[in-house]
C-alpha cells in the first residue's frame, strides 16, 4: 500500500521510538503535523520560537541516550532554528532536525517563506539531506539517526518540500544502514594503547584530563574504574563535569578560564597528560604557546581523528570510542598490575603533596556576609537542597561558572549546558527538555536576568505541559560576564552592560500561571530554595537580588597561560 511522504515521516519516527518532538507548524509541513494529529506514539511538544524547539530537543539528548528530534517550517521556522543548530553542533549533541521546504517546482524562485536550507545550515550540521522524491525520504531519515548518533555526534538536518510530503510511494524502512563514505573508528588501535599505558604506569605526575566525549560516549563507569585503579588525579572540563564524581578528593575541580588553582597548576605541570574525549580549546588550556612550554608526554583518546593535534601537539594519539579504548586500557593496567608492574605509589606521593599545597590556596573561596546574597551562596544552597541529585540546565555567563564551580556534579548527564557556542538564552528550554525526559527528577534552571529573558516566552510552554521546574535567577542587574571583563580589560567602562527597565519577574511568573518569589536576603536563600522544591506540581521562579560586583575567580585571561592565573581583585 502507498502512503504519503508526511505518513512516512510519522512511521520512520515511530521505528526510531521517538517519544517526543519539539516543533512550531507552519505551511510547509502542515501535511506532517496533520500526521502527528493522527497518532498517539509519541508526543509533540509546542514550543513559542523555533529556537527554543532545537534547544528543548538538544536537551532531550543530552540528558538521556536518545536522538533529540525537532521539527521546523521553512524560511523564517529554519533560520530561527539556526541558533539551536549551532549550539547542539558545537557540542556534539545528537540530533534530528526536519525542516519544511517550499515545493520542489518552486525551490530557487524565492518562493514565500523559502531559504536555502542546505547552504545556510552546512556549516553547522555534522550533514544536511534535501529530499527531492518521496521514495528516498524513509531512507535519508535513517541515515540521518545513523549519522546523528554515530561516531562523533551532531544534528543532521532532513529538508523535506511539500510536495515531497503529500506524494505518495511504498514504505520500507531499512533495519541497517550503511554509507560507502562514512565509517567511524570504533576500536582503538592496540599497539597505541599499549604504548600509552606503558607511558601512564612509569608517570611520577600524572593527570587525567577528560571532557564531553566521557559523557556522551556513557563512559563515565569506565573512567571512574581507571582514576580509582590507578589513584591519580582526575579533571573533567566544564562539558565533562559529572563523568567523575565531584566530591572524590582525586577531583580537582575544572580547568581552564575559570578552572581551579591547582587543576590548572597539574594540567601545567604535570609529566603524562592523558586526554580522553576532551579538545584541548581555548577556554581549557589557554595559550596554546605557554602550554608548550613545560616538557610533557601526551595522551589523546578522541572518537574525531581531526580533532587530535587540532591545537596541540600529542605524543600518542588514538582515535576511537572512548568507552572503548578505556575497557583496553584498564584490561592491559589491571594485567600489568597483578604482574607487579603498577603505578609507582611512592614516586607519585610527592606529585599528591605538591596538588595539596597548591589546594591549599582555596580559590573557591568567597564571604557571604552582610546583607547583599552572593551568588556562589545560592548555588552551594541549591545544591544542598537538592543534595547533589538535580538535573541542572544553565544558561550562558558569571551564573554558568558558579554553577560549574559550585555545584558538585557526582553523576554524568546532570549537568546541561551551552559549551563551545555560549548561547545565551538555553537554560529554560533546556530545563523543559530535561524534565520531560525525565518527569520525577526535580529540574533547577540557573540563569541570569540577561540570558532568562531571551527564551522567556517558554514560560507559557511549561504552563502548557505542566512542566514544574524551578527557574534560580541570579539577578545582579548586569551582563554580569561583560561587566566583568569591562572591569578587568576596559577601565570599568560599562558599555550597554547594565540591565534597565527589567521587569517584575515575580508578576512576569504569575501572569504566566507560575509561582514568582523575589528573595534579597541571605537568610532567606535556602527557605525559599526549600520552599520552592516543596511545590512539586508548579513552576517557581525565585528572583534572587545578587551583589552587583561579584567576579568569576579564578580566571585566566585571554592569551594569557593556564598558571597566569587572576585569584581575585588583588590580582589586577
Amino acid at each position: 500500500m502507498e502512503i504519503t511522504g508526511a505518513e512516512i515521516v510519522v512511521r520512520c519516527l515511530h521505528e526510531e521510538q521517538v517519544d517526543h518532538i519539539f516543533g512550531y507548524p507552519g505551511g510547509a509541513v502542515l501535511y506532517i503535523y496533520d500526521e502527528i494529529y493522527k497518532q498517539d506514539k509519541f508526543k509533540h511538544i509546542l514550543v513559542r520560537h523555533e529556537q527554543a524547539a532545537v534547544h528543548a530537543a538538544d536537551a532531550y539528548a543530552r540528558s538521556t541516550e536518545s536522538v533529540g528530534v525537532a521539527l521546523v517550517t521553512s524560511g523564517p521556522g529554519v533560520t530561527n532554528a539556526v541558533t539551536g543548530i549551532a549550539t547542539a553542533f558545537m557540542d556534539s549533541i545528537p540530533m534530528v532536525i526536519l525542516s519544511g521546504q517550499v515545493p520542489t517546482h518552486a525551490i530557487g524562485l524565492d518562493a514565500f517563506q523559502e531559504c536555502d536550507t542546505v547552504g545556510i545550515t552546512r556549516p553547522c550540521v555534522k550533514h544536511n539531506f534535501l529530499v527531492k522524491d518521496v521514495k528516498d525520504l524513509a531512507i535519508t531519515i535513517k541515515k540521518a539517526f545513523h549519522l546523528a548518533r554515530t561516531g562523533r555526534p551532531g544534528p543532521v538536518l532532513v529538508d523535506i518540500p511539500k510536495d515531497i510530503t503529500r506524494n505518495r510511494c511504498k514504505f520500507d524502512y531499512p533495519k541497517e544502514v550503511t554509507m560507502r563514505s562514512y565509517n567511524p573508528v570504533v576500536k582503538g588501535h592496540s599497539g597505541q594503547i599499549k604504548k600509552a599505558v606503558q607511558l601512564i604506569l612509569s608517570a611520577e605526575r600524572p593527570m587525567i584530563y577528560t571532557g564531553g566525549g566521557i559523557i556522551l560516549g556513557n563512559a563515565s563507569k569506565e573512567l571512574r574504574e581507571l582514576v580509582d585503579l590507578l589513584g591519580y588525579p582526575c579533571t573533567n572540563t566544564l562539558m565533562g563535569l559529572g563523568a567523575y564524581p565531584a566530591t572524590d578528593s582525586k577531583f580537582l575541580g575544572m580547568p581552564g578560564m575559570h578552572g581551579t588553582y591547582e587543576c590548572n597548576m597539574a594540567m601545567q605541570h604535570c609529566d603524562v597528560l592523558v586526554g580522553i574525549g576532551a579538545r584541548f580549546d581555548d577556554r581549557v588550556i589557554g595559550n596554546p604557546k605557554h602550554f608548550a612550554q613545560n616538557p610533557r608526554k601526551i595522551i589523546h583518546v578522541d572518537i574525531d581523528p581531526s580533532s587530535i593535534s587540532k591545537r596541540v601537539k600529542v605524543d600518542v594519539p588514538i582515535v576511537g570510542e572512548v568507552g572503548e579504548v578505556m575497557r583496553e586500557m584498564l584490561a592491559q593496567i589491571k594485567e600489568a598490575i597483578a604482574a607487579g608492574h603498577g603505578p609507582d605509589r611512592k614516586a607519585i606521593a610527592p606529585w599528591w603533596a605538591q596538588i595539596e599545597e597548591w589546594r591549599k590556596r582555596d580559590c573557591l573561596r568567597y564571604k557571604q556576609n552582610g546583607d547583599v546574597i552572593k551568588p556562589q551562596y545560592v548555588v552551594e544552597k541549591l545544591w544542598e537542597v537538592t543534595k547533589g541529585e538535580a538535573f541542572v540546565t544553565s544558561d550562558v555567563g558569571q551564573h554558568q561558572m558558579f554553577a560549574a564551580q559550585y555545584y558538585k556534579f557526582d553523576y554524568p548527564r546532570r549537568w546541561i549546558n551551552s559549551g563551545g557556542l555560549g548561547t545565551m538564552g538555553v537554560g529554560l528550554p533546556y530545563a523543559m527538555g530535561v524534565k520531560l525526559a525525565h518527569p520525577e527528577a526535580e529540574v533547577a534552571c540557573i540563569t541570569g536576568e540577561g540570558s532568562i529573558q531571551m527564551c522567556i516566552q517558554e514560560l507559557s510552554t511549561c504552563q502548557q505541559y505542566r512542566l514544574p521546574v524551578k527557574v534560580v535567577n541570579l539577578n545582579n542587574r548586569y551582563l554580569g560576564m561583560v561587566r566583568q571583563w569591562q572591569e578587568i580589560e576596559y577601565e570599568s567602562r560599562y558599555a550597554e552592560s547594565y540591565m534597565d527597565s527589567l521587569p517584575d519577574f515575580v508578576k512576569l511568573a504569575e501572569a504566566y500561571g507560575h509561582v514568582g518569589m523575589q528573595i534579597h536576603k541571605p537568610a532567606d536563600v535556602e527557605p525559599a530554595l526549600r520552599e520552592a522544591f516543596n511545590m512539586k506540581d508548579r513552576l517557581v521562579f525565585m528572583d534572587f537580588i545578587t551583589d552587583q560586583e561579584e567576579n568569576v575567580w579564578p580566571m585566566v585571561q585571554t592569551g594569557k597561560g593556564l598558571t597566569e592565573m587572576l585569584l581575585g581583585s588583588e590580582d589586577l
